[in-house]
């Protein structure tokens, strides 16, 4: 019985472990980045795994990818723009490009 609480413990702390990357992906679904991307496979755009070896071991990668998102951009991947997101706050925009440089995990 005294091995009930640990393995509660350990539930909880895996479970907040991982609340991040859920949370990441409902926020894409909540700006419906996943209309166009998907984790493991180009859609419309590539996929987040894609963009995040692209820019892997870049020191400016974040910023880069940041203003991607807010701003659009044409020509990086295709001949498909991606427009602007203008709707996430800025704290979003961050959040959603360290989760893809992450690997969207």
């Amino acid at each position: 019985m005294s091995r009930l609480p640990a393995t509660i413990a350990a539930a909880v702390v895996l479970a907040a472990a991982s609340a991040p990357a859920w949370a990441n992906l409902d926020l894409a679904k909540k700006h419906a980045c996943v209309a166009c991307h998907a984790v493991d496979k180009k859609l419309v755009g590539p996929a987040y795994a894609d963009v995040a070896k692209k820019y892997a071991g870049q020191a400016d990668a974040e910023a880069t990818l940041t203003k991607s998102i807010r701003e659009g951009g044409k020509g990086k991947w295709g001949p498909v723009p991606m427009p602007a997101q203008p709707k996430p706050t800025d704290d979003e925009v961050k959040t959603l490009a360290k989760w893809i440089l992450g690997g969207a995990k």
